[in-house]
This record gives structure tokens, sequence and C-alpha cells, in this order.
């Protein structure tokens, strides 16, 4: 016969209610008691059902977690952070890939209303006004986009475009090129205000872009005919499409132009030249984000991660 929870909770000599919470509420159990409790059910093969916990909690002890792009690789970690913390919650995460696709976001959203406890929301595309009236049928965490009175966990932009600007100034770069990404971009509209701000320096926007390597590349040649020295890109796969442009027109990196990124993802490290980035903390913010959904009373909490400038090759002195 399969273990139930009478016999895991004699096995290690605590109530049922202790091994019950510790499946359904594993942060109100003592560690100890909590890792004892998981011993023994995994010793007995006890496997709680979750069919009848949804049906006495409430709960389905699922969440949603959709991101913009897939296929970029900012996304990978903050799923996989994201997947292991609700894991070790007793949560499973499905996750969903909007394409960049505002209209396919609100599809998904609504889907998952029926079937999780709430949504973790990664760079999304649809309009403020839209989340809040779709919070309404499903609780939200948001990433990367502040929205009054929802809970969020943000990663500085602000701090690292301030940082990566300030960079570029001290090598002696004035005419600097703003590369931005798509419409309704949180982290854009982040760049340019720090960008809005800056003295000292001759800023030139471009945008909007598509967020991809093919989106740096087909910008390229107006970055190279307005003359800045350097440019600052909304991620690191718009940095990578620029600087094969650049490249494909004989124009060097970073002899005669410099190129920040943002995200700090593999291919840029493995790009020659090295990119220079601001490292965005997405273990942290998948993390975060979960933790943010399941606590109680967290409408509102926001959260926000700093970020880091990481210098390697792709930035130098401006040409005198």
């Amino acid at each position: 016969m399969a273990a139930t929870i009478k016999d895991v909770a004699r096995a290690c000599g605590v109530h049922v209610s202790t091994v019950s919470r510790t499946f359904s509420a594993p942060h109100l159990v003592n560690p100890g008691t909590r890792s004892k409790v998981l011993a023994a059910a995994d010793e007995l093969g006890y496997r709680p059902n979750r069919a009848a916990r949804a049906l006495t909690t409430g709960r389905t002890f699922n969440m949603g977690l959709i991101v913009a792009d897939i296929a970029n690789p900012f996304f990978p970690p903050i799923i996989k952070a994201a997947q292991a913390q609700a894991r070790s919650r007793d949560y499973h995460v499905f996750v969903a890939d909007t394409d960049e696709d505002p209209r396919v976001e609100e599809e998904l959203i609504r889907t998952f209303a029926k079937q999780v406890d709430g949504v973790l929301l990664c760079s999304p595309r649809l309009s403020n006004r839209m989340i809040e009236r779709l919070a309404e049928d499903v609780p939200f965490v948001v990433v990367n986009r502040r929205i009054k009175g929802m809970p969020a966990v943000l990663m500085n932009v602000a701090q690292g475009a301030k940082l990566a600007l300030d960079h570029l100034a001290g090598l002696g770069h004035r005419r600097i090129a703003l590369v931005s990404g798509p419409i309704g971009s949180w982290t854009s509209n982040e760049m340019q205000g720090v960008a809005a701000e800056a003295t000292g320096l001759d800023l030139v926007f471009f945008g909007p872009n598509q967020p991809t390597e093919s989106g740096g590349l087909a910008v390229a040649a107006d970055v190279a005919a307005c003359g800045a020295s350097a440019v600052l890109a909304y991620n690191d796969l718009v940095a990578l499409g620029v600087i094969e442009g650049l490249s494909a027109m004989e124009i060097g990196v970073p002899d005669q132009v410099s190129v920040v990124g943002f995200d700090d993802i593999l291919p840029g490290r493995l790009n020659r030249p090295k990119l220079t980035t601001v490292a965005m903390p997405a273990v942290a913010a998948g993390r975060m984000a979960v933790d943010l959904l399941l606590q109680s009373g967290g409408e509102g909490a926001t959260v926000t991660l700093d970020t880091a400038l990481i210098v390697r090759e792709s930035t130098g002195r401006a040409q005198s």
C-alpha cells in the first residue's frame, strides 16, 4: 500500500498537521523538522495528493511565468531560478513565451488565470492599464515594470545606465548613441530618463527597435552615420547586432566606436571583442518574484535589485 501522511508523521514523531504544512507551506516549518519530514517522506515513498490539497485549500499550487522571448538568453536564468524557488515551496511553474506580442501576452494571462494561483510577468509588453484590468482575475508579480499598487521586482536599470554613461564619459566620449528597445519597454524608458538628465553629453536616440541581434544590425548604419563615438544599447543582443553591423562597414570596436550592452548574457562574454555590459541580477529577480507572489500581504510591495557595470573589451578611449 502507498504510504500515507499518517505514516510519515509516525515515522518522524510529529503531528499530521506538521507534515501537511511541510508540503503546503514549508516556510512555516522549522528547517530541521522540515528536513526530517522530507527525508521520511522520501524513504517511505510518500507523495502528497495535489488534487486533494487543491480542494481543501482552494489553491492549485501552480504559478504561471510569462516571458517576452524565451530565445533571449536573458530570460532562462530567471526561469530556472523561479522554478527552483517555487519547487522549494512545493509549487509548479508553467512557462510561456509571448514572442514580444502583447496580444499573445493577454491571451496567455487569461488562460493561466483559470489554472494558477498567480502569474509572474517578466518584461511585459502590455500597457499598465491592461495589466491592471487583468489583475482583477489573477494575482501578478511584475518583473521590470513599475505599476502603482502591484508587487514588482525591479532591476535597477537607471543605476546601470548612469554607470554606463559615466564610464563612456570617463573615456572621453561625448556624442553617444542610445539604441532603445521595443515600444512600451520599461527598461527603455528608464534608460532614456537617465540619458535626458545627463549633462555634458550629446545624446542621439534611436528607437523603437526589436530587442534582438537583427534589431541592432538594422540600426548600425544609422548609428555610424550620426557620428557617435559610443553606443549604449537596450540589451546585449542589440549591442552584438550593432557591433556586427559596424564590423561589416569596417568600423572597429572599440578602436573607432565603443559599445555597451545590458544584461550580461553568455554570448556577450564569448564575443570578440568581449562585450562591456550592465549585469542584471536575473537569478535574484526570479527567486524574489516567487517569494513576493507567495508571501501573504505582499500587495504593492516593490523590491529593487542593484545592477553593476562589467568592463570588458568593447569600450575604449575616444579618438582625439
